[in-house]
């Protein structure tokens, strides 16, 4: 996993590994815009790409012999949906490295796996069979509830980024320090401005104007850090009364990313996303970076 929060040595030695964006793909049109957005991301970064097929995939969208569908066996289909997006990305970027793996294992646990090893994880929103009407796909929920590292879900209908700007939901410094990391980092190389939003509810009628005021003064304090790490971002600070939910949905409608982040159950397998996230990753308007906490 890339550590967004250590050393600037140590960043540059995990830098120096070259880790690649891992994509899912299954032969989807989700899918294939999730390795356009892939490679232009890798290129920005300077970063290899790598194309993983789950073997598996059909009994996670539904494709299965009684769907009625004329399929070719697994393997084979690996093969060609590897071929394409191959093509795909070699068409898209062509001096970006690209290379393959075929996983004979379920995709969610391939994507996982091949996460622990990678600058990030790119997926598409929605699966290819008939369950591909469905707002999320389940491949998509399930690598962005459990991988250690980022996880894009491609969503939106533009298919190359406006350049326009990237907004983060903040909870706090302490919350959100891999966010922050990853989202001023986006609007560095993709030369736009950042919209840091923190929604707040008063706890009385008569406190209001004081918990706005400490709103406003826990949204300074989590981006001072990473605002003097990149003096280069033109940061824009909005605090939202009410539900995170609209607030980011709403901000998301003129943004080319959405970054959020989420923690760890303590307990439990995986990440909890909350309400919130799960309303980002099934609505949002563009792409939406989920990022985990150590």
């Amino acid at each position: 996993m890339l550590c967004l929060t250590g050393s600037v040595d140590a960043e540059e030695a995990v830098t120096a590994v070259a880790q690649p964006m891992v994509v899912g793909v299954d032969g989807s049109e989700s899918c294939l815009a999730a390795v356009d957005w892939a490679v232009d991301e890798a290129a920005r970064h300077e970063r290899p790409v790598r194309l993983v097929y789950g073997s598996f995939w059909e009994r996670y969208e539904g494709l299965t012999s009684d769907a009625g569908l004329d399929r070719p066996d697994g393997g084979t289909l690996g093969r060609e949906v590897l071929a394409a997006a191959e093509r795909r990305a070699a068409g898209r970027g062509p001096a970006v490295e690209v290379s393959t793996a075929a996983r004979a294992e379920p995709p969610v646990r391939a994507l996982v796996e091949e996460g622990r090893s990678a600058f990030a994880v790119v997926v598409g929103s929605r699966g290819r069979g008939p369950l591909a009407s469905m707002m999320l796909g389940s491949v998509s929920l399930g690598v962005a509830g459990r991988a250690d590292c980022p996880v894009v879900v491609v969503r939106g209908t533009r298919a190359t980024p406006a350049g326009r700007r990237v907004v983060l939901g903040v909870r706090g410094a302490e919350r959100d320090a891999e966010a922050l990391e990853f989202a001023f980092r986006e609007a560095e190389v993709r030369s736009c401005g950042l919209l840091a939003l923190h929604a707040w509810r008063p706890t009385t009628d008569a406190a209001r104007a004081a918990d706005e005021a400490a709103a406003r003064a826990l949204l300074d304090d989590a981006l001072a850090r990473a605002a003097e790490r990149h003096p280069g971002v033109r940061v824009t600070r909005d605090i939202a009364e009410g539900p995170a939910r609209p607030a980011l949905l709403g901000a998301a409608e003129a943004a080319d990313l959405l970054v959020v982040g989420a923690h760890r159950r303590r307990g439990e397998d995986g990440l909890h996303l909350g309400l919130t996230g799960h309303a980002l990753l099934h609505f949002a308007a563009c792409p939406v970076a989920v990022i985990p906490r150590p």
